[in-house]
């Protein structure tokens, strides 16, 4: 897959990154995260961890532009506020990945993919030169280009995920933000998923935001973590040094126990519940 990515884009030499700085979040005048901070990187992969209503989705879309920031600023590498670029401007350097989106009915995995396109479009198609070398390098390197033709409508939980990510990357952005991009994934597509996001961080330089649920899959591919507990930042810095068992334990209310890989040096996380250690008897 990296030289299918090596060969596909043409994104190499760009950099770019985003950083929150003192983040205050809310809907409908309830906080739900208090001056939260974030920095995207070029190269890098960041994975915001949590529990459930901890704030991860809320921060991403926040990042993306989707939620209103109360209090703090979101600024690009260059210096210039997110909030200040226009709506084109800003989908030409980030692009976002929801946990959902409406499936639309009697159009192709092609014209689907195509719709990343729209930051570079005018009145006419022809105007984006570059648009059939990038929807035909992120169908490839999700794996979706041989049901190019294929109505959406009849695809899978997992093969429509796919096509949403490419989708993603024929925005052709330097900073991609996901958000549980695992979901309806079987085990298979999970980790060509993951290691996809891996190569673009390590091939291309890409920053990449994501959330996860998985605290094996965080560990495995994150550069850093931040991690979310009751609306405030409760961790942030590499897989070691956040997922400990004191601080796992504390953020999500069960003993979790964690070992290093004495090969790959990677993280291990085992929660631990009423029937975890319990012996199984040979019949």
């Amino acid at each position: 897959m990296v030289d299918v990515l090596r060969q596909g884009s043409a994104r190499s030499g760009r950099r770019d990154g985003l950083r929150g700085v003192n983040l205050s979040l809310g809907y409908q005048g309830h906080p739900v995260l208090h001056d939260a901070a974030v920095d995207l990187t070029d190269g890098a992969v960041t994975v915001l961890l949590g529990p459930n209503g901890s704030g991860k989705s809320t921060l991403l879309r926040a990042l993306a532009r989707l939620h209103r920031v109360v209090e703090g600023t979101i600024t690009l590498a260059d210096g210039s506020a997110a909030a200040d670029l226009t709506a084109r401007q800003f989908a030409q350097r980030v692009t976002l990945l929801t946990q959902s989106r409406p499936v639309p009915s009697g159009v192709t995995v092609r014209d689907v993919v195509g719709y990343g396109r729209h930051p570079y479009r005018g009145r006419w198609r022809s105007t984006d030169t570059d648009g059939p070398r990038a929807i035909a390098w992120a169908m490839k390197v999700t794996g979706v280009d041989t049901m190019a033709d294929r109505g959406v409508d009849e695809l899978s939980g997992g093969e429509l995920q796919r096509v949403w990510l490419a989708t993603c990357l024929a925005q052709d952005t330097r900073i991609i933000l996901l958000d549980e991009p695992t979901t309806f994934l079987d085990l298979r597509y999970q980790v060509e998923i993951l290691d996809l996001v891996r190569d673009l961080a390590d091939t291309h330089g890409v920053a990449v935001g994501i959330v996860l649920h998985d605290l094996n899959q965080a560990a495995a591919i994150a550069d850093r973590i931040v991690l979310l507990h009751d609306g405030r930042v409760r961790a942030a810095g590499p897989p070691a040094d956040v997922l400990t068992e004191e601080i796992l334990t504390d953020t999500y209310g069960i003993p979790i126990e964690v070992t290093t890989d004495p090969v790959t040096g990677h993280v291990h996380t085992r929660p631990v519940g009423r029937h975890t250690h319990r012996s199984v008897v040979a019949a």
